[in-house]
């Protein structure tokens, strides 16, 4: 709802009270998650130009150069309040928005990514959640033929009552011939293509910026929009033939506020009339209210000059799509509702959109790390707890469901950071951040989830080309996260400036914690990463290939899984040297190593299980610091030769091969066998199939 002082400037400005379909686009357009009140000028400090930046933040997705003929369209989203409430609806469409907006700049979407946080698989109720959030991503996605192929799984207590559904989607178009989504000229027409506009999503804007209540699942469930993935894939195939006639002035993608928020954003460079009783509907007795303002699926609104309306319609047709000319750009900086005949709004179209008031919040800095307590379980123990926790654990109960081969450019996907060919490069894709990390120390969690996702590109010899973002948090009205927020905001931009990665779209989702649960959600801002290399396959390593660390291990245990199994405590990491991503990038690069991956989540011992399950490895230091330790920035590589890291600062520590794990520690020899390693990495897996 409006708050009384919006009311009041709102009446104040117009001179009169509202209509209801007016109340409806203000309550909706002015929400936080559309208008960015708490945030717009802390991401103005984010650094968004680059020399293959062609399109940067404003629009429905950024478009990069990735060739001198091929240009990447790259957009995020989270679908976080709905995917509670529905979970495999809330899913499914936050796969089909965000596909539609990359879409609409008349890319072809070839690619998804999907960080998902969850609460702790103990509980029922989040495992029902994650089984069906996967679900409705690995259906959707299924169905429309865009491949997932790289996610994020993380599980903590402060998601449980308010999951986290984010989606990453990368599309292809012809660099000088990509869409925008504002008006060019009064007196083109506006049509509306796709699905019959139904009730269903009524409020769903306004509904992603409240926190989540004990009632939400059947109060709230009319926001949560029903998607059709069918239909989707003739959109898909229809909007692209649209674009293909080069008659398309603009187009824009019917997201949160449904056709009120496309139209009205499109329309902000000029204006527009509406005429809502021309729109397709799907059910009988609709108000203007429920027309401009619900948010049904698959539905996208192009500008054309008048002359081809018919042909579009001929299109849309074509592909058995219902469709609508709606409205018409006008010269006045007004937006105009009619329905049937009566103006049921009239606005000044730069006061609905960029016209909310900003919102300043108290900031209060908070301390989070505690001392560290040694646990005393023996380290078998210690690392066998590690390697099942599901941060760590294998995810082909997840993998499986998704079709990651269609479109045929997948070429590895399965280690560190995804690989898909495109044209004759290598087209590299990571994404995520630590929230356990970034909740201790936000400014420089945030930082080294820039450099983390750097490092999984560097693994594959990628460069990075660009960064989006999905900042969640939960409410900024309390201090101590309007603090975070700050933090993480500057963190992610000093890092992308030292990485020379420009930031060139996303999200922000606020408001994420649950009454019902007494919870607020870890700070995570999650990442999307695209880089451009040569083509290559991850690589496994060899029998007799030689193990090696680059980078150096500090005693970092605050927010590591470790942790998370022990509670033991202590400090977050510091920032990372972004040279040692270089330095490791260059190696894979000139075929210097056999296989490389970065330490992240569980340390040396998740990687070691992971990429060299059979080796013999000595470490001389600290047990716990040298297998546990999450400190970004290394890495562990395997060569044949070791002359090859010359220069690199490395540490030998092993060799590949045997019939096990061995760990050969300075207080004894741990070794785990195959069986062992199995039964701890299927751990999630088991949980979740029986």
């Amino acid at each position: 709802m409006l708050s009384a002082q919006d009311l009041a400037l709102l009446r104040k400005t117009l001179g009169r009270d509202l209509t209801d379909v007016e109340l409806a686009c203000f309550e909706n357009l002015w929400s936080e998650h559309c208008s960015y009140r708490s945030t717009k000028p802390l991401l103005k400090t984010l650094p968004t130009v680059g020399s293959e930046v062609l399109l940067g933040p404003g629009d429905d997705a950024a478009i990069v150069r990735f060739s001198d003929t091929c240009a990447l369209a790259i957009g995020m989203e989270s679908h976080n309040h709905p995917s509670y409430v529905d979970p495999y609806d809330g899913a499914a469409t936050g796969v089909g928005g965000i596909v539609r907006d990359i879409l609409s700049m008349g890319a072809r979407p070839v690619a998804l990514m999907d960080p998902l946080y969850f609460g702790p698989l103990d509980s029922e109720k989040n495992r029902y959640l994650v089984e069906h959030v996967v679900a409705g991503i690995g259906d959707y996605g299924n169905c429309i033929g865009v491949p997932v192929v790289r996610g994020e799984l993380v599980f903590d207590p402060s998601y449980s009552g308010n999951p986290l559904v984010n989606v990453v989607c990368v599309g292809t178009v012809d660099p000088g011939r990509y869409i925008t989504a504002r008006v060019k000229k009064p007196g083109s027409h506006l049509v509306l293509i796709g699905s019959s506009t139904g009730r269903d999503g009524l409020g769903g804007a306004s509904f992603a910026s409240r926190d989540l209540s004990e009632d939400s699942e059947a109060a709230d469930r009319p926001s949560v929009q029903i998607g059709d993935p069918y239909t989707e894939k003739l959109l898909i195939d229809a909007i692209l033939a649209m674009a293909e006639t080069g008659k398309v002035l603009s187009c824009r993608d019917l997201g949160a506020a449904g056709l009120a928020g496309a139209s009205s954003e499109m329309a902000s460079t000029f204006g527009a009339v509406l005429h809502a009783d021309r729109v397709h509907l799907r059910e009988t007795g609709m108000v203007p209210r429920e027309i401009m303002l619900a948010e049904s699926q698959e539905r996208m609104l192009v500008e054309v000059a008048p002359e081809d309306v018919a042909l579009m319609g001929e299109i849309a047709e074509m592909y058995d799509l219902s469709w609508s000319d709606i409205g018409e750009v006008i010269g006045e900086p007004r937006y105009i509702v009619k329905f049937h005949g009566e103006v049921v709004a009239d606005l000044p179209v730069d006061l609905l959109v960029g016209g909310a008031p900003l919102c300043a919040w108290e900031k209060s800095p908070y301390s989070a790390e505690t001392p560290f307590v040694r646990p005393e379980a023996p380290v078998k123990d210690l690392a066998l707890a590690v390697l099942a926790h599901p941060d760590v654990a294998r995810k082909d109960w997840v993998y499986e469901q998704y079709d990651k081969d269609v479109q045929l450019q997948s070429v590895s996907l399965l280690h560190d950071a995804a690989v898909l060919r495109l044209e004759d490069k290598a087209l590299v894709l990571s994404c995520g951040c630590n929230p356990r990390h970034i909740h201790l120390k936000p400014f420089e969690g945030t930082a080294n989830a820039v450099i983390e996702n750097a490092s999984n590109l560097a693994c594959l010899g990628a460069d990075p080309l660009c960064i989006v973002d999905c900042l969640n948090f939960a409410s900024p009205e309390h201090p101590e996260i309007a603090w975070q927020i700050e933090q993480c905001v500057l963190g992610l931009g000093d890092a992308a400036r030292k990485m020379e990665t420009p930031i060139v779209g996303g999200n922000v989702s606020l408001y994420n914690e649950s009454d019902e649960f007494e919870t607020q959600i870890k700070p995570t801002p999650s990442l999307g990463m695209v880089g451009r290399g040569e083509v290559r396959e991850w690589t496994a390593p060899q029998d007799g290939d030689v193990l090696a660390l680059i980078g150096t291990t500090g005693p970092d245990f605050g927010g590591s899984v470790l942790g998370a199994v022990t509670g033991c405590g202590g400090s977050a990491p510091a920032i990372a040297d972004p040279a040692v991503v270089v330095a490791v990038r260059d190696l894979v690069r000139a075929d210097n190593v056999t296989a490389a991956t970065d330490l992240s989540r569980g340390g040396l011992l998740a990687a070691l299980a992971k990429v060299a399950p059979c080796s013999d490895v000595t470490l001389a230091g600290d047990p716990l610091e040298e297998l546990f330790s999450e400190t970004y920035g290394r890495f562990l590589v395997a060569v044949r030769d070791e002359a090859a890291l010359a220069g690199t600062g490395h540490r030998v520590i092993g060799t590949v091969g045997g019939d096990a794990l061995t760990l050969r520690l300075r207080d004894g020899t741990v070794v785990i066998t195959p069986g062992e390693l199995d039964a701890a990495l299927s751990a999630t897996t088991r949980t979740m199939r029986y």
